[in-house]
């Protein structure tokens, strides 16, 4: 009897970058720290001519560049059950051919009938090779479970995403589909929930009554990197917030779940997403900020604005940065503003999580030095991961001067292995058939509803600004008026987790 967890892993695209640099790196860690089944095979698809020989000397020069786990002794073992299959990935009539290829692997290997497909293709081809798979019943799980993995971006907006629900759930079902998100698989993501759910001093405080407001923030200091063909039909909305920061918020924002089993964590990230106050189109321009970075010099170096990129139009709309404000209406958020924002050529590359907390009823020590009494909790994500209290205290000396001080915890303090990359973990919890850091599809639908009025109206209306904003700033000035209290901004925070542009230089 064939085991539960043995399996093929077919990768479509497999002489792209993402295979090379991600894919096949992380299979291998979890190859090296024994955490693939026995009896395991990875095949590699895509329409370049190539075979089993010159597909595993290309993933080994791969593994030479990208190894995540540096033990380079497992190599050619892993290599030997690593294949190669050239087809048309668009014509339905080469599918019997790697059908053909899946079985004499099978027998050959003595492997079950359990096999995951991995799209790692350009998004056109997310409908197109579900269908294909159909067609030749790669999808019966009469013999072992077949699993989907799909990459983001999955839609365009929401009528894209519609339709390709429609074509892959016309043969796939809700359970067999991962759409992976390779921010979900960072352990400081994921330590969201232990903070909130195993810490008796946070849950008293996570609501309404003492939070002032939810900011999150997915900066980057690069550019598009030699990708402006790409980012023109994307943007800083589609590439970063639809997916990725929204999905955050919902982490932030949900309710204990009833246990750690996949279907009661999606649950509750489905309600808050379901709770998303929606957006008046009319109000567009005042909830939701643009820009796009323009020329300027950052440190005596001269950095060329968007419009100057290659692939970019001199005339593009496209926005490098997007902030946004909006409401989360239910019990515990009630009239709590949420915050997020995320920009390319910003001061630094950072991703964090900041919780303001409201001021005390009364504070006596206005006139002593202390002009911000909110108490702010940052979850940061990366760079130098961590969780910081920012709380006042008595300067040294006579009368009550007050200073804002920092209390933190660096992940890198603890005296654990090395921690695996997002890939690696996901990838993995495919395997096993754990969805919990999976969308699925009702949250990505919610996700492109939510947004569609920004989206509708940053293409119809033709009088809403498109900022610009100096390369290495913190995009446009304007975001700051999205803050209702006149006395509180973003927090501008630094690579290290304890400052903020109060004390670094950026």
């Amino acid at each position: 009897m064939a085991n539960s967890s043995e399996h093929i892993f077919v990768i479509f695209g497999a002489s792209g970058d993402l295979t090379k640099r991600k894919l096949i790196p992380a299979i291998y860690s979890l190859y090296v720290q024994k955490l693939l089944p026995e009896n395991f095979a990875l095949i590699g698809v895509s329409r370049t001519a190539l075979n089993d020989e010159s597909f595993r000397s290309k993933m080994k020069t791969a593994l030479g560049e990208f190894n995540e786990i540096g033990d380079k002794s497992f190599e050619d073992k892993f290599l030997q059950n690593v294949f190669y299959q050239s087809i048309n990935t668009e014509n339905a009539d080469d599918f019997p051919i790697l059908k053909n290829r899946i079985e004499e692997i099978r027998k050959e290997l003595n492997i079950g009938g359990n096999i995951i497909f991995y799209l790692s293709t350009p998004p056109n081809m997310y409908g197109i090779i579900p269908q294909n798979l159909a067609k030749h019943k790669l999808n019966d799980e009469s013999d072992g479970w077949k699993r989907l993995i799909i990459e983001k971006p999955f839609g365009y907006d929401l009528e894209s995403a519609e339709k390709l629900r429609d074509e892959i759930m016309a043969n796939w079902n809700e359970n067999q589909i991962y759409r992976i998100d390779h921010y979900l698989g960072k352990e400081t993501v994921q330590n969201l929930l232990v903070t909130r759910f195993s810490n008796g001093i946070f849950e008293p405080l996570w609501n309404r009554n003492f939070i002032h407001h939810v900011e999150v923030t997915s900066a980057e200091s690069i550019g598009v990197e030699g990708r402006g063909g790409y980012y023109e039909s994307s943007g800083a909305l589609r590439d970063m917030i639809q997916n990725h920061l929204l999905q955050v918020v919902s982490l932030v924002a949900m309710e204990p779940p009833s246990s750690l089993e996949p279907e009661s964590i999606r649950n509750e990230i489905l309600k808050v997403i379901q709770s998303f106050r929606s957006i008046d189109k009319n109000d567009v321009r005042n909830v939701a900020i643009r820009g796009q970075y323009i020329s300027s010099k950052i440190k005596g170096e001269s950095i060329i604005g968007y419009r100057d990129e290659d692939g970019v139009a001199q005339n593009s709309m496209t926005e490098t940065y997007a902030a946004l404000k909006f409401y989360i209406d239910n019990w515990r958020w009630g009239g709590i503003p949420f915050y997020i924002r995320t920009g390319k050529r910003l001061p630094t590359r950072v991703t964090e999580v900041v919780i303001h907390f409201k001021h005390t009823p009364h504070f006596l020590f206005k006139k002593n030095g202390a002009p911000n009494s909110h108490n702010q909790l940052v979850i940061r994500i990366q760079p130098d991961e961590g969780i910081l209290l920012k709380f006042g205290m008595k300067i040294p000396g006579q009368g009550f001067d007050v200073q804002t001080v920092n209390m933190d915890f660096h992940y890198s303090d603890l005296s654990v292995g090395r921690i695996p990359t997002a890939y690696e973990r996901l990838i993995h919890d495919a395997m096993k058939g754990d969805s919990t850091l999976f969308a699925r599809t009702e949250e990505v639908m919610g996700l492109w509803k939510f947004l569609t009025p920004v989206i509708e109206a940053w293409k119809d209306e033709k009088d809403i600004p498109l900022y610009g904003y100096p390369a290495g700033t913190w995009g446009p000035e304007r975001a700051d008026d999205l803050i209702d209290d006149p006395n509180m901004t973003w927090r501008y925070p630094c690579k290290n987790l304890t400052d903020d542009v109060l004390y670094c230089e950026l």
